[in-house]
């Protein structure tokens, strides 16, 4: 990623990179496997819905892979596509459809990958919120919704950062 200007790139927090390690590190604290963790290093590698810039493009995911495996391109490739507005509602449905940004499509991704999407939206999320206190007060209440709805998704170390970065009291604190 810092090929690829990550380090020069701004985000909330500080740097893309920095903000990249941050999920990577929150998805190994909760115990995520390895490819995940890379997928939470690289996930913004295709740009998102909420971060249009792109490191690299589509026709380049055989080199992403190359590097971090074809599992977590796979799931770096799922969250950049995501249209969260379509989506998000009915992600933890089983069989709810999950819209491509990319391709306008839908499609119902395996379950294993839905788990894998919501902790990655988790550990994504939950960095914005805990460092920006203004981020949190302004999309805790929806983002705690929003992970309410994730929660059989997400695994309970998950779920359970999810109330201490979120939860009651900590959207104005």
């Amino acid at each position: 990623m810092r090929d690829l200007g990550a380090d020069r790139q701004p985000h909330p927090g500080g740097t893309l990179l920095a903000h990249l390690d941050r999920v990577r590190e929150r998805l190994a604290g909760w115990g995520a496997r390895p490819a995940l963790q890379l997928a939470g290093l690289c996930h913004a590698a295709y740009g998102t819905d909420g971060f249009p810039t792109a490191l690299l493009s589509l026709d380049r995911r055989g080199e992403l892979a190359s590097v971090i495996g074809p599992e977590a391109e796979e799931i770096v490739h799922l969250y950049a596509s995501c249209d969260r507005r379509a989506t998000y509602p009915d992600l933890a449905t089983p069989g709810g459809l999950f819209h491509d940004r990319f391709t306008g499509r839908t499609h119902a991704p395996a379950n294993h990958l839905r788990r894998d999407f919501a902790e990655l939206t988790a550990a994504n999320e939950l960095d914005l919120a805990h460092r920006n206190r203004d981020f949190r007060t302004q999309w805790g209440p929806e983002l705690l919704a929003l992970f309410s709805r994730f929660q059989p998704l997400l695994t309970q170390r998950a779920w359970q950062d999810c109330l201490t970065v979120l939860g009651p009291g900590q959207h104005g604190s």
